[in-house]
């Protein structure tokens, strides 16, 4: 008897054929079509098992104009958020960089984390949701909401601008234990990088700091201490056309 070949949902289905019409990798689906690439991408799992017993690791992928390097990409994306890790990822562009004084910087940290993906929300837009999860995480069981905030943030406070990003996540969970979907979407917006400057921040929020180009990268990394302590495996960042 032949066996049953696996199914492509319809959803999925519609979207991969649509994003290779127009020659784009997709997003979501990638398994089914992915064939030949066993040693690259078990060398990339082998960097998800470092990352994920509290290591790091940092590679490039070199390869000619159509080799693959966008869709290994986005293939490793899919087994990192299968194994609960969350994603970030963006494309350079001279409006994007890795360094830059009028606002590059900052324009690829607002990209990183507006496609911030987890295995619920693999498409992107995944900040609320996880400050939701953090939030209701330490707020179940007990019975004063405040006592379990200050364990779960002493980490984040020791490294660079963690007080600075300590102070946004505690007037988050403020907000989440009063309901205030007002505070919560304000806090969410410092953390995307969308106040223009301190002094609609000091209006809106009451602190005096901003994410700019000259630190932009040390959040990322507080954000990858901050989703371990959230209870996620830790945080992947994928960089594509690094030329």
């Amino acid at each position: 008897m032949p066996q049953d070949k696996p199914r492509v949902p319809k959803r999925i289905a519609a979207v991969i054929i649509n994003s290779l019409k127009g020659g784009v990798v997709p997003r979501i689906g990638l398994p089914y079509i992915t064939v030949g690439r066993e040693r690259e991408i078990e060398a990339l799992l082998h960097d998800l098992a470092l990352v994920a017993d509290g290591g790091a690791s940092f590679r490039f992928l070199v390869g000619r104009y159509g080799a693959g390097k966008s869709f290994l990409l986005q293939t490793i994306r899919t087994h990192a958020m299968g194994r609960d890790f969350v994603v970030a990822d963006a494309d350079l562009s001279p409006e994007r960089r890795l360094q830059g004084n009028q606002g590059q910087g900052l324009a690829t940290y607002k990209e990183l984390i507006r496609n911030l993906s987890t295995k619920t929300r693999p498409e992107g837009g995944a900040l609320p949701l996880v400050l939701e999860r953090w939030a209701r995480n330490l707020a179940d069981g007990a019975s004063d909401p405040m006592v379990p905030l200050k364990a779960s943030l002493a980490p984040i406070r020791e490294l660079v601008h963690g007080f600075d990003f300590a102070q946004l996540l505690v007037m988050y969970y403020r907000a989440y234990v009063q309901d205030d979907e007002d505070m919560k979407a304000k806090v969410i917006k410092w953390f995307r990088g969308e106040y223009a400057n301190k002094t609609e921040a000091k209006a809106e929020l009451g602190v005096r700091i901003v994410i700019t180009d000259d630190d932009w990268y040390e959040y990322i990394k507080l954000f990858a201490s901050f989703l371990v302590q959230a209870g996620y495996a830790g945080l992947i960042v994928l960089i594509d056309e690094l030329v």
